[in-house]
């Protein structure tokens, strides 16, 4: 049996190494005198050092999201015409829209979310709303005025009370290799209608990233592909007290949540009847590693030293991370098949951690595991 593809090199998550000065008010930036369009008060870019997190409401335009809204109903159409056409459902659901399509496709076809989380296609809105010029100022503030789009972007989507869709207490460096331990990257999260508790906003752990290490994660969380932090290791290794520090964020349309890749957070489950999408946008310095196994590199977004820059969007939309990950898996077993539709997910991440719950996503990767080691036999 014969690969073309090969295995990332994982590297265990817990190293037990603090990198304080990276992510607190240390690494905080002298912040302009003169402001440039979207730019934050110092106040906030204080405090999202000091706390690990900031919500900036108002901040977006509603066109600017609507145009975005309009995109997510693009791709619920585009994946339920491959279903319809794939004889998986018999109903394309037309008649409903952005807040309950996809709830509907879930109830015939379960694990329909999950097939439009793990889609790697970036719209334009997407590419527009990351590159958004005042969301790229505010950026400047935190990392400097060279800066790139991390490989990994995600649109959430979360239907209401699904095990799929509600991510347990992390930290964004545990999905990635060790080489984002080190290298501060901002997320923007950006919900696509108003984020409160009842339709699963997120919870961080207050001052969470103030020891600047990954905590011992384990894998994975009941019958999905997330890792999750326990409450007494984030009390143990990262000095958090549990639950006074747990804050919730609701984030109004228009607004978004700015967090970094070390503090620990979580969404809530959505209990109403209604799809919570959002996006998560991340960033860093384009000097740094990229931190995603080898598998993709980031996109550059703006280099100071060259005003008259445009974006290789191109190149960077090549690359499918999660295609590649695929074929990886469609180059080892001989008898893959019916991979377009397959509702689990996995990944590298899940080599790095212990394995406490076996679910069809872990066993997958297991599966992966052990034929990447009769290839190399």
């Amino acid at each position: 049996m014969a690969a073309t593809s090969q295995q990332p090199t994982i590297v265990p998550g817990f190293t037990g190494k603090a990198y304080p000065d990276v992510f607190n008010v240390n690494a905080m930036r002298i912040q302009p005198q003169e402001l440039k369009q979207g730019q934050l008060p110092e106040s906030m870019i204080r405090q999202f050092f000091e706390d690990g997190y900031v919500i900036v409401k108002d901040f977006f335009t509603r066109a600017e999201l609507d145009t975005c809204r309009n995109a997510v109903n693009q791709q619920v159409e585009n994946l339920a015409q491959k279903l319809y056409g794939a004889g998986k459902i018999k109903n394309l659901y037309s008649e409903y829209g952005f807040f309950d399509r996809l709830t509907k496709l879930e109830e015939e076809f379960p694990g329909t979310n999950i097939i439009l989380h793990k889609g790697d296609g970036l719209p334009e809105a997407f590419r527009n709303l990351w590159t958004n010029e005042r969301l790229l100022n505010v950026v400047e503030q935190l990392i400097g005025p060279d800066i790139a789009g991390h490989p990994v972007w995600n649109l959430r989507t979360k239907t209401p009370q699904n095990e799929a869709t509600t991510v347990p207490w992390h930290q964004d460096s545990a999905y990635l290799d060790t080489e984002s331990y080190h290298v501060l990257q901002p997320t923007a999260w950006i919900p696509l209608l108003d984020a409160h508790e009842q339709n699963g906003c997120m919870q961080v752990i207050h001052k969470g990233h103030k020891k600047g290490i990954v905590g011992n994660h384990q894998c994975c969380h009941g019958g999905t592909w997330y890792v999750m932090l326990d409450e007494e290791e984030m009390q143990r290794t990262l000095d958090a007290d549990i639950p006074s520090d747990i804050r919730t964020c609701p984030v109004p349309y228009g607004g978004m949540l700015l967090l970094n890749n070390v503090i620990p957070h979580r969404s809530l489950p959505n209990m109403t009847n209604q799809i919570r999408w959002s996006l998560d946008l991340r960033f860093q310095n384009p000097t740094l590693p990229y931190g995603f196994y080898g598998m993709k590199k980031g996109v550059i977004f703006r280099k100071s030293n060259d005003p008259d820059y445009q974006i290789p969007w191109q190149d960077f939309l090549n690359v499918d991370r999660r295609a590649k990950q695929r074929q990886a898996v469609k180059d080892l077993m001989e008898n893959a098949t019916d991979e377009e539709f397959s509702t689990t997910l996995e990944g590298p991440w899940m080599r790095k951690w212990e394995i406490v719950h076996t679910n069809q996503h872990t066993k997958r990767a297991e599966m992966e595991d052990s034929l990447w080691d009769e290839c190399k036999a």
